[in-house]
């Protein structure tokens, strides 16, 4: 359902909590990651010739978005155009595009109508960085021509893809804020990509859309990369995290994260009253990678049964008081869940985090009644069964006497 204003927006978001990430295009057919045309020095004609090779055979967008629906997810970001310049949208200002190449598709018109079908939130990603431009290396006061068409290529870009596919949840920006970025010409700054200009008008024409600190200017939530905050900063945040180790693009020789710690960083997210977005590579046709595919459904498999601890958790300040010893807490309003990472074996676990008193516990999933008793600060938990009856993490629900309050010790 659209939201029509900022602030509905953003308590769709914060009751999301999960999300898929996917970067796909032309380095896919390279299985090197998305970099390879920079790290690499391919030539500009002999990277344009993959496009000539771009016919995803087993492309079907409603397959991603059922399988992000099926993990838990709420919503889905698209690279819509990443740094090498080829865009999977129709474009009247380049022909380095998936409509007018092999594929003769217009992959993210595919991609937001299956988003809308499956019920999910609809992501863009674009990156204002692009390596078609020489002047995007040159920088501005060295190629002050060259730059202000790159800009305006930037601007008139992205107004097309919030102009051409109708209501659009997120958008995405990458690399506007980047101090390290590799054209090592002086300050990145949102001045001198306009950013101010573009957003006022996204804004405009998009009312209640979300978007991203990346373009230099503050944004609606910021967005750590491959690392989860404590959310002592404040503020919303979406970590974006690859499921392998090092590369987003499809790359088959990097090997893929277990599925123990991908939940780890899931349930830390969700401690911290942030989201997480969990990346997938699709390969050159399109399919999802296997080690990929397996991690979502078990990831969905949990959630079904845990996600009341999840979605919209809420964070409690200082930063550390979600933690106990073999797990994490979230809360949200008079419920608390002990997220167990480390199942103990005599069949209690502690916590001194909360103030309240507990009504009543449960464990999630199968809806045991649990035993608690306090004693001084602590709440113990008592009766669980001597093997975790779920993998990888068990979750004790905790109703409370009132709002969750986080118990401090100074």
């Amino acid at each position: 359902m659209p939201r029509a204003t900022k602030q509905e927006s953003i308590k769709w978001f914060s009751e999301s909590r999960f999300g898929m990430f996917i970067h796909w295009g032309l380095y896919s057919l390279l299985g090197r990651g998305e970099w390879a045309r920079y790290s690499e020095a391919i030539p500009a004609d002999e990277y344009h010739a993959l496009a000539q090779q771009f016919r995803p055979r087993y492309f079907d967008a409603r397959t991603w978005a059922r399988l992000a629906k099926t993990a838990g997810m709420k919503y889905m970001v698209l690279t819509t155009k990443h740094h090498d310049g080829f865009c999977l949208f129709d474009s009247q200002y380049t022909d380095f595009t998936s409509v007018k190449t092999a594929a003769r598709r217009d992959f993210v018109a595919e991609y937001v109508e299956a988003c809308r079908a499956e019920g999910l939130g609809v992501g863009l990603y674009f990156s204002v960085k692009d390596w078609e431009f020489p002047a995007y290396f040159d920088g501005p006061e060295r190629n002050p021509d060259g730059w202000a068409k790159l800009v305006d290529h930037f601007h008139n870009q992205a107004k097309e893809l919030l102009s051409n596919y109708g209501k659009i949840d997120i958008f995405w920006f990458d690399c506007a804020d980047d101090a390290n970025f590799r054209g090592g010409w002086g300050a990145n700054t949102s001045a001198v990509w306009r950013s101010q200009e573009l957003v006022d008008w996204i804004e405009a024409a998009q009312p209640g859309i979300l978007l991203n600190n990346r373009s230099g200017l503050p944004g609606d939530f910021r967005t750590p990369e491959q690392s989860v905050p404590s959310g002592s900063e404040g503020g919303i945040f979406e970590a974006c995290v690859t499921m392998t180790h090092q590369h987003w693009g499809f790359c088959p020789g990097d090997p893929y994260r277990d599925l123990w710690t991908i939940m780890s960083e899931l349930v830390s997210c969700a401690a911290a009253g942030g989201n997480y977005l969990l990346n997938v590579g699709p390969d050159p046709d399109g399919a999802i990678p296997q080690p990929a595919y397996e991690r979502l459904l078990a990831i969905g498999q949990w959630m079904e049964r845990h996600g009341e601890a999840i979605y919209g958790s809420e964070h409690h300040l200082p930063n550390w008081w979600d933690y106990f010893s073999t797990g994490r807490i979230t809360t949200r309003g008079s419920n608390a869940y002990l997220i167990v990472e480390t199942w103990s074996p005599n069949g209690t676990i502690a916590s001194g985090m909360l103030k309240n008193d507990v009504v009543r516990a449960t464990l999630l999933g199968n809806g045991q009644e649990l035993l608690v008793r306090r004693s001084g600060r602590q709440l113990i938990v008592e009766g669980l069964p001597p093997t975790p009856p779920a993998a990888p993490f068990n979750v004790i629900k905790l109703e409370l006497d009132g709002p969750a309050a986080p118990q401090y010790f100074y």
